[in-house]
């Protein structure tokens, strides 16, 4: 049963990472700044994380993971304008809750996961990663 489950949360993961993929891009002229850096970390950081979740295994090193992932994504906001570093807020706040859903996870490899909490999480990663890119889009424009 958890196998099923697991598979079928791979498989939603894999589709959340494709179309992470095709809507994160944007070309440099659509880009301020440094936010065509900032668009490629922030897809990156949000592959990572989704990834980490979906793959399973031992729930702190899943935890430290994403608590890395989070670390890098903080770091980006330094920089940035209010708008974007408001949006990699959204980003390592979503984060932060999937590490602290991780840890709830069962140590137990054959103990059954709650795919859609994993996906659930995996989805607030991907969509506070797009609004990184629309906030960078529309500093771009604005």
């Amino acid at each position: 049963m958890q196998r099923m489950k697991l598979s079928a949360a791979l498989v939603f993961a894999g589709a959340l990472l494709l179309s992470g993929c095709a809507a994160g891009g944007g070309d440099a002229e659509t880009t301020a700044g440094g936010c065509d850096t900032i668009q490629s970390e922030v897809r990156d950081i949000s592959n990572g994380a989704q990834n980490a979740l979906a793959a399973g295994g031992d729930p702190s090193e899943i935890q430290s993971a994403l608590e890395g992932y989070s670390e890098r994504a903080a770091a980006l906001g330094e920089d940035a304008d209010d708008d974007v570093a408001g949006a990699v807020d959204t980003l390592v706040e979503a984060i932060d809750e999937a590490a602290d859903f991780a840890e709830t996870l069962p140590t137990d490899p054959e103990a059954e996961v709650d795919a859609e909490a994993v996906a659930e999480h995996q989805t607030a990663i991907q969509e506070a990663a797009a609004e990184v890119t629309g906030a960078c889009t529309a500093d771009a424009e604005g």
